[in-house]
């Protein structure tokens, strides 16, 4: 089902061709759900892709497709960072700043870069090339500290190695990530990928630096020395059917067994004056203070 648009003419004030194209595309996205309105986020990236940031027309866009109001599309634009209200850089250059990064030097790098580029937080520079920002966790913890280039990864990063990141995006340059993407895409492009549209880049480059995989090949060593349970040779399973022994293997000294599991002692292993249940055989009454 695709929702149909609340009146006859678009309130938004696109051009013809944009909006036609806009409108295919959301018919796309739509159909990708069982309620319209669930394609919400998709289509917010649809519209900042094409105006760079989500503007009045696209929230009226968006209203108008989805049938709800600008209010509630403005409620969920204004809730997620990755929605810019105002016009965006071409390129967002965010900083991880969060525990681990801050401490391997993700502060120094982003009070380096707003000095050099004469920008704060969420500030675009003049020539429109970067949007600073600091950001939380990339979920790259072992490269760190982490510069994102709309949202490609660039590891291991300096003050100085990030100046001249930013420095050659200005100039315009072509900039390889650490891993993912061969290259940077624009704010823009980027945000078409967000709605769901792939620019077939999604298998270029690293796909995971040497830092993961070796975290990676420790986990499996441990997994192999301390995972797997010891198994029950052939042989013994053999021998254990043929004198009709149960093949269950009894629980390791220290692990959990429940009381039902606990075959009933012998009257010749108990300890002398202990009954089965390890308390006393014969308790003796408890004598009472006498008020005599």
């Amino acid at each position: 089902m695709t929702a149909e648009p609340t009146s006859a003419r678009s309130a938004t004030r696109y051009d013809a061709d944009t909006l036609a194209a806009l409108t295919a595309d959301a018919a796309t996205i739509t159909a990708r759900y069982p309620d319209p309105r669930s394609g919400l986020l998709p289509m917010l990236h649809l519209v900042q892709s094409v105006d760079g940031y989500v503007s009045r027309d696209g929230i009226l866009f968006c209203a108008e497709r989805l049938g709800l109001t600008p209010a509630e599309v403005s409620a969920v634009a204004t809730f997620y960072t990755q929605y810019k209200r105002h016009p965006n850089g071409t390129y967002t250059v965010g900083v991880c700043t969060n525990t681990l990064c801050a401490v391997m030097g993700g502060d120094a790098v982003f009070d380096e870069l707003s000095e050099h580029l004469g920008v704060g937080h969420d500030e675009t520079t003049e020539d429109g090339a970067i949007t600073l920002e600091r950001v939380e966790c990339n979920a790259a913890c072992d490269y760190a500290p982490v510069v994102m280039v709309n949202w490609e990864f660039f590891d291991n990063q300096t003050p100085e190695s990030a100046t001249d990141l930013a420095d050659r995006l200005r100039a315009g340059e072509q900039v390889a990530p650490t891993r993912g993407a061969s290259s940077v895409c624009s704010f823009r492009q980027m945000s078409r990928v967000l709605a769901g549209f792939t620019d077939g880049r999604a298998d270029e480059g690293v796909g995971a630096g040497e830092p993961t995989l070796a975290g990676l090949r420790l986990a499996r060593a441990a997994a192999a020395v301390d995972g797997a349970a010891p198994s029950v040779e052939p042989a013994e399973t053999t021998e254990r059917a043929a004198t009709g022994a149960s093949a269950e293997v009894p629980p390791q000294t220290g692990g959990e067994q429940s009381s039902a599991e606990r075959e009933p002692a012998a009257p010749g292993d108990e300890s002398p004056g202990r009954s089965p249940s390890g308390g006393p055989a014969n308790p003796e009454p408890e004598k009472g203070g006498s008020d005599d």
